[in-house]
């Protein structure tokens, strides 16, 4: 008998006679439930098991089919569009009073459909196989077509119209739920005569295939370069023998993040650099320019027919920020803040450039070039603050850290994980962790992380929705699940994995995500997780990236991978203090990337090379490379943040406002501050304005004193 106590939550108590047994049993099982009021009783008829509470998952959150072949992601997509077009037919079909179902049905198909299309499309980001990952790929482009066709239903939008004439929605979520259809359907121009109509689905339709082709040719971009030894030169010994040699002893080094920064960063030949660098800037640019540009072109189109001067206008309408006018001031004014640190910050990277190039024997340009700026950076680091990042990095071994964010997260946030063995996973590297509340025990989610590069994978780190969290049509709750994908150095024999401190960062932030996914308890699938306004989505990720500077968490996410001893304490000191170690720098590489996006989207037309070189020489004082496009492999601009780069620093002001009032008040370990911020801002999802979060949280209305203060610039 296995007894399942009256702690657990309701989904999984409803969820028993569905039972996944995560084990490698393959005896079917009748289960036969007695209850009483403490417990309820799962008589196992065909065997009699002991198994641990980690063992049971409901079956809405055990995701088993990641090991689908290429026909059946092809008859699986087939299966779910007819059904869910059904489930639109109904909604078309409604007349009089059954108009009163059609906010209920509604739901109902967006949590169907979000369930089951990431099965479909999601391989195309992470699996091994490469008939799998070109099947995915063309799943996804036909399910972004059926995504923009089901939206753009004029009869499904007029009986949603007809319902908010006639009835009033029964919860406030609802309310906004109902609205918020309403724009959505006015944004696509089901308000408009039928010829713009047709012509808008034409151009979401076509927006949706390039977006997914600009991000599969980064995917499957394979550019390698191969350098002599002492092209290498200043990069650490454990860095160039875990590189693959040709025949003739070269080092094969590619365009992935691994290979990439610790070169930009520790190489001491400027030739080099400037190779990888160009290189790089250049990765994708005949295939993926003329995309981006045709993009350009077909959102100035689109937003002209709905009434709007540009893209940017269109966009921001349905954000923070609501203008373009607003964003263009509030970059600019950051632009000017910036100049004078950046030019200070740039005349030290200079000094460190000329003494290199007389150490080198080499002649110094006299300018500090785009290729030389991580360079620089890392060399100020160790040169102003002291911090070695080598020999930082030896204290954070990926299973210290993994196991210090576990922890950190579970302590604040008032919630217990535990990992499932044995899951299916797409790849054996990945693994499955389930969430519950700590004090009630009721089951939240689960996510899955997926942690080193492969051929194929998707070449950042982010996290991928999976399933929504939301409330059923039958009043169970579907608990969320989410994929963290990163690319972090893989261990090899003699050595484990290990993280530079930024990339212990991005791993916090990153992970930050996916407890937003898991901890939203919205009603709906709409506003479930990170579905808030684009330009506060990155702010609760990046209020959490501050844990990695402070001293206490530090030490319970750090170890020396060879023996667990602690960061000494001035190594520590000198981390903390190197916070605010080029600043200006990488606060102004933000702004070109935002004011590029701000400028291609107020256009026409662009030409996307020149407009990045225009933007980085403004912020930057030089040009981007000649002949490169870094635009060409800018994921962000064909992936959903076109005219909302921005957003990045933009919410990073909030994101210092609520750990500053928040966290530094109550402790960055203080649960109190933790169960506050998931109360205010992780659990409403989007089903609360941002705006109005934020003053939940703060008790006034937020304000930038704290950004500034925390750059240093007061």
């Amino acid at each position: 008998h296995y007894y399942i106590t009256n702690n657990l939550s309701k989904c999984m108590l409803r969820s028993v006679s569905r039972l996944v047994l995560t084990s490698r049993l393959t005896t079917s099982v009748t289960p036969t439930i007695t209850t009483t009021s403490t417990r309820v009783f799962l008589r196992i008829t065909t065997l009699t098991l002991t198994l641990s509470r980690s063992l049971v998952i409901p079956m809405e959150a055990q995701m088993t089919k990641w090991a689908l072949s290429a026909g059946d992601i092809e008859g699986g997509v087939k299966e779910l569009m007819n059904k869910t077009t059904g489930m639109y037919d109904e909604i078309s079909a409604l007349q009089g009073e059954k108009v009163s179902e059609a906010l209920s049905k509604l739901t109902e198909v967006h949590r169907y459909y979000d369930s089951l299309s990431c099965l479909y499309d999601f391989p195309s980001q992470v699996s091994a196989d490469k008939a799998v990952r070109d099947a995915s790929v063309e799943a996804d482009r036909v399910l972004s077509d059926f995504s923009v066709a089901m939206s753009a239903r004029k009869d499904v939008f007029d009986v949603m119209c007809s319902y908010g004439e006639t009835y009033t929605p029964p919860t406030p979520e609802s309310v906004r739920l109902l609205a918020r259809v309403i724009r959505d359907g006015k944004r696509v121009g089901l308000h408009l005569e039928k010829a713009k109509q047709d012509r808008i689905k034409e151009i979401n339709s076509k927006m949706s295939s390039l977006g997914i082709e600009f991000q599969n040719n980064m995917n499957e971009d394979k550019t390698a370069m191969f350098f002599k030894t002492e092209q290498l030169k200043g990069c650490s010994e454990d860095f160039v023998k875990g590189l693959e040699t040709n025949e003739a002893g070269e080092h094969k080094v590619t365009l992935q993040y691994p290979c990439l920064y610790p070169i930009l960063k520790q190489c001491s030949v400027e030739a080099t650099r400037k190779q990888l660098l160009i290189t790089r800037y250049s990765m994708c640019k005949d295939l993926n320019t003329p995309i981006l540009e045709e993009l350009v072109k077909l959102r100035a189109e689109k937003a002209g027919l709905l009434g709007y001067p540009t893209h940017s206008d269109f966009i921001l309408d349905a954000r923070m920020a609501k203008t373009k006018d607003t964003v263009k001031t509030f970059l600019t004014d950051m632009v000017g803040k910036m100049k004078e640190p950046l030019s200070a910050e740039f005349e030290g990277f200079l000094e460190i450039k000329e003494r290199e190039c007389k150490e080198n024997g080499e002649e110094c340009c006299g300018s500090v070039q785009p290729w030389d700026i991580y360079h620089y950076m890392q060399i100020t680091e160790k040169e102003k603050y002291s911090v070695d990042t080598e020999l930082l990095k030896q204290y954070f071994p990926m299973d210290i850290v993994t196991k210090g964010l576990l922890e950190i997260y579970q302590l604040i946030f008032n919630l217990r994980f535990e990992k499932i063995e044995n899951a299916p996973v797409w790849h054996p590297d990945v693994q499955l962790f389930s969430v519950f509340d700590k004090t009630t025990s009721a089951f939240l989610g689960q996510f899955y992380m997926d942690l080193h590069p492969r051929d194929g994978k998707y070449g950042h780190a982010a996290v991928f929705g999976l399933q929504p969290g939301c409330v059923k049509s039958d009043g169970e709750r579907q608990p969320a699940v989410c994929a963290l994908v990163c690319n972090f150095t893989a261990p090899t024999a003699d050595k484990p994995s290990l993280l530079y401190h930024s990339e212990v960062e991005t791993y916090f932030h990153e992970f930050g995500h996916a407890m937003h996914q898991i901890c939203s308890q919205t009603e709906h699938t709409y506003f479930s997780g990170t579905r808030v306004e684009r330009d506060f989505v990155e702010a609760p990720s990046q209020m959490l990236e501050n844990w990695c500077w402070e001293k206490d968490s530090l030490k319970m996410m750090s170890g020396h991978y060879k023996d667990g001893t602690a960061i000494p304490c001035d190594l520590l000191e000198k981390l903390v203090c190197s916070k605010l170690a080029n600043i200006a720098t990488t606060t102004c590489r933000q702004l070109v990337f935002g004011l590029f996006d701000q400028d291609i989207h107020t256009r026409e037309n662009a030409d996307t090379a020149q407009c990045f070189s225009n933007a980085h020489s403004l912020v930057m004082g030089n040009p981007a490379p000649e002949g490169t496009n870094f635009a060409a492999q800018f994921g962000h601009m064909a992936g959903g943040y076109d005219a909302q780069y921005y957003g990045y620093m933009w919410s990073e002001v909030y994101s210092e406002d609520m750990f500053q009032t928040v966290f530094k008040e109550t402790g960055v370990l203080s649960p109190e501050g933790g169960m506050k911020y998931r109360t205010c801002i992780l659990q409403p999802g989007g089903s609360v304005d941002a705006f109005d979060m934020l003053k939940n949280m703060l008790g006034r209305d937020p304000n930038s004193d704290a950004f500034f203060k925390a750059k240093g610039f007061a």
